[in-house]
């Protein structure tokens, strides 16, 4: 593995490990925003194309509200040039009665632009597929939530 190859995971590495921050009570969702660069891109699924490191501070609050309990547990990553490519679980609160988790997998790809901070990020997932599990799971919003912007900006 190159240092370059090896300097993009210690930064995404860094980058789970505040996540798990997040999750746990610990630090906001915006607290993320710090390894994106001031002009950074981040496309979600559902909320569409965010530009701008402002931008991205408010959508990573806004689309987080109401899922408190939400886990994106790290499963791989991968880096090919200046793209990281990560596959992770979206995970919701609580387990079926076998054992196995309320989850959908996901992936993303993030553009790396040196010095600790990506360019881009872009996830995948199926959106249906949340939904299916948020009904058979049951669950519920922690609290008030925001919906994402209409029309979404694709």
């Amino acid at each position: 593995m190159s240092t370059h190859d090896q300097e993009i995971l210690d930064t995404y590495k860094k980058l789970v490990a505040t996540r798990d921050r997040v999750e746990a009570g610990e630090l906001p969702w915006s607290a993320l925003s710090e390894f994106f660069t001031e002009d950074a891109t981040f496309v979600d699924p559902a909320w569409g194309r965010v530009r701008g490191i402002a931008a991205i501070e408010t959508f990573f609050e806004d689309s987080m509200q109401g899922l408190e309990g939400w886990t994106f547990p790290h499963q791989w990553s991968m880096v090919d040039g200046n793209r990281l490519v990560s596959a992770w679980m979206n995970r919701l609160p609580g387990q079926r009665d076998d054992g196995s988790f309320y989850e959908i997998p996901g992936l993303s790809v993030l553009e790396y632009a040196g010095n600790g901070k990506f360019s881009s990020e872009y996830d995948h997932l199926n959106m249906v597929h949340v939904f299916e599990i948020m009904k058979e799971s049951g669950w519920k919003p922690a609290g008030p939530m925001k919906t994402p912007p209409n029309p979404v900006p694709r």
